[in-house]
């Protein structure tokens, strides 16, 4: 990752905005491959992703901070460039068999319904808690994460 992109882009945004924070968390969605980061990062972009989700272990396992309501982060594309900064409007703690059909249709994928959300997801999941030894239930309690976009890396526009 070039992190003085990253850092670029975000004194930017901040300098602009009036905001007088460190640089937030930047990442990519999927399981870490290009190919993911960048149709994933893509959909954010377009504005047609505006949700995610993780498995709540995970936060625990890492020892990561859950996310909070008006965080900012900052989305990279499949080579680690920044994409957009991103603000959590909403979040919630679902269990995946109980995640809303809505709610699944934010996260932009696929053909948009709840049966590809779920397969999609039940198979990332499976992958993801076997790295650490889990296996995927359908009970798994997840972190619905819905967003907004408030900036997109001007080489995109």
């Amino acid at each position: 990752m070039s992190d003085r992109k990253v850092e670029e882009f975000w004194n930017r945004y901040a300098s602009e905005n009036r905001l007088s924070m460190s640089t937030p968390e930047a990442w990519m969605f999927g399981d870490g491959s290009k190919e993911m980061g960048d149709e994933l990062g893509s959909l954010v972009v377009t504005g047609l992703k505006t949700g995610t989700c993780s498995a709540h272990c995970i936060y625990e396992l890492e020892g990561e901070e859950i996310p909070q309501e008006g965080q900012y982060e900052i989305v990279l594309d499949g080579d680690s460039n920044p994409l957009a900064i991103i603000q959590y409007t909403k979040i919630d703690f679902v269990k995946m068999n109980e995640v809303t059909k809505d709610f699944a249709r934010s996260e932009g994928e696929g053909d948009l319904s709840y049966d590809y959300w779920y397969r999609a997801h039940e198979k990332f999941f499976t992958w993801e808690l076997s790295q650490y030894g889990l296996t995927f239930t359908p009970n798994l309690l997840l972190i619905c994460q819905t967003f907004k976009v408030v900036a997109v890396h001007k080489d995109l526009l």
